[in-house]
């Protein structure tokens, strides 16, 4: 295999000290690898040189070391809490119905989760990171972004561990999306911003929708789904709870098929949940690259020539978009009345600066084939514009004066544009993979339990157990593909809630109480705390 070795950043001392490489080469079967290093060499890279990753955090000062250290560790304990918190909803039928072994049940579903962070993909990761403000995003590489993203993981941090020790099953889900909620609130009290500017609302009211209106979706289907499943077969014996098939037959585990289904099920929920709660983690982990070291990950230093240009010609097709409707457009984004050189400051961004912004990103990228090539600083400003312009590029899309057509065409210049802003390096995604699949294999027996057998007033059937872990698994698949971030926990504890009530079996009044109160007061508790945090930071840092 032939190596190339390109040194991305040195040392401003007058020796070569390089905190970071790209390593490229053929692997001699027609592929082209390019792989990311982190070290410290003072001699020229040799091919077939070791380069281990602890030199990762080689070349970096001391406190920026500190710093990125707690950050990722804050980041991983979180994804590995959400583990053993969430993973105990994605077995606890086939652990209740004996199925499966719970330790054999706890290993393939952290398999399973781990896959499915591999595979997920980063749309519901940059859903999340978009509940904030555009100007806390721009300006997350300062004391006050770093304050921000501290706050918000201890506070989901404290929240999802006292729920878990509890044994009762709130959503993770709920937790970040509150913590982010707050601190983005308390950061527009702090600075005098209006509240309503203090958080990406419309992106707030989507997830909200999607959180809200899953649980219910899964009540009503898994309760349709065992209906069908009665229908169908009525005296089947998926109908039978595990004592009673124990009494009857003397046997404690399902029958094959039924186990079958309940296996598969589960194992499909594990993977839908990876996907969709991993990609959380991602999202944070890129939050603190960004913070930290921004000259390394502010854009995808992978990123191919064909994907620059991808960014340039949307780039130019926005402005010929902005210059067709300006008739419509040209008072919000006062075309034609903006001085060259008015740009975006590193704080706060403005629709009237969309022109010259245009002009600013398309002169930072003539001639770029590949990002290594700019300085960190243009690195920066070029994210920076990009923001922006999605930014403004969002805002337009919701006012009226523009048809169907010219929206949904707008929708595609935007993807296009944060191409080379949003992704993560495959190491993030396998350090979030890793956490929380190790998580998921241990703190699963407080919530078991309570979903078996605490939320009906008789235990689970076989049939319950597969309605409502088929309902989960396609609903959080449904949400993956629109990059709606959504709460395993509801909708399976809200699934199997409706198969109780359609199995006429009844709710336990006091387990469905301590659940719902769980629910409502994650998302204030969280809004609270997280602000708490963020405000007593700020305050720390001023």
């Amino acid at each position: 295999m032939k190596l190339k070795c390109h040194c991305l950043s040195a040392s401003s001392k007058g020796r070569r000290s390089c905190v970071f490489f790209l390593v490229s080469g053929d692997t001699g079967r027609g592929r082209q690898v390019d792989t990311y290093f982190f070290c410290h060499n003072r001699a020229p890279f040799r091919p077939g040189q070791k380069i281990y990753m602890i030199e990762l955090f080689s070349g970096l000062d001391a406190w920026v070391l500190v710093s990125l250290l707690l950050a990722l560790a804050f980041v991983l304990a979180f994804e590995f809490i959400n583990g053993f918190h969430d993973t105990a909803n994605a077995v606890a039928t086939v652990i209740y119905t004996k199925a499966m072994p719970p330790h054999l049940a706890v290993i393939l579903s952290g398999v399973f989760n781990f896959l499915g962070v591999l595979l997920g993909g980063v749309g519901v990761a940059y859903a999340i990171v978009h509940l904030l403000p555009v100007e806390l995003l721009i300006n997350v590489n300062t004391g006050h972004g770093l304050a921000m993203v501290f706050s918000l993981l201890a506070a989901a941090i404290t929240w999802n561990l006292g729920t878990w020790y509890f044994g009762i099953p709130a959503s993770s889900s709920h937790t970040l999306i509150g913590s982010i909620l707050g601190v983005g609130l308390a950061n527009a009290l702090i600075n005098d911003i209006p509240l309503a500017d203090g958080v990406n609302w419309q992106k707030a009211i989507d997830i909200g929708a999607s959180l809200v209106f899953s649980p219910l979706a899964g009540f009503l289907i898994a309760g349709l789904v065992l209906i069908a499943l009665k229908w169908w077969r009525p005296l089947s014996k998926m109908h039978k709870t595990p004592e009673q098939r124990r009494k009857l037959d003397d046997k404690k585990h399902p029958p094959f098929w039924n186990r079958l289904v309940l296996v598969i099920s589960a194992m499909a929920v594990s993977f839908v949940h990876g996907s969709n709660d991993g990609q959380k983690g991602i999202g944070l982990i890129m939050l603190v690259l960004i913070g930290i070291v921004p000259s390394q990950f502010v854009l995808d230093l992978n990123s191919t020539t064909y994907q620059i240009e991808r960014t340039r010609d949307a780039t130019q097709h926005l402005s010929q978009f902005y210059q067709r409707n300006s008739s419509t457009l040209g008072e919000y984004l006062a075309m034609g009345k903006a001085e060259k050189g008015d740009l975006p400051s590193s704080s706060a961004c403005n629709p009237e600066q969309t022109e010259p912004t245009i002009d600013a990103l398309l002169d930072r990228l003539k001639g770029v084939s590949d990002y290594h090539s700019m300085p960190s600083e243009s690195r920066i400003e070029v994210r920076r514009y990009l923001l922006c312009l999605d930014d403004t590029a969002r805002k337009v899309g919701k006012l009226p004066g523009l048809d169907a057509r010219e929206k949904s065409d707008l929708e595609k210049l935007r993807k296009d544009l944060t191409g080379t802003t949003e992704y993560a390096p495959f190491w993030v995604i396998l350090a979030v993979a890793l956490a929380l699949g190790i998580g998921t294999m241990v703190g699963w027996k407080r919530v078991v339990l309570t979903i078996g057998e605490k939320i009906g007033k008789q235990g689970m059937t076989y049939a319950q157990g597969m309605s409502a872990q088929i309902t989960t698994a396609c609903a959080i698949g449904m949400a993956n593909v629109f990059s709606l971030p959504v709460s395993t926990t509801h909708i399976l504890s809200s699934g199997v809630a409706g198969t109780m009530v359609a199995n006429k079996s009844g709710l336990q009044g006091g387990t469905v109480r301590t659940i719902l109160l769980a629910w409502v007061l994650t998302l204030p508790a969280t809004v609270a705390l997280s602000a708490a945090l963020f405000w007593i930071a700020s305050k720390a840092l001023s």
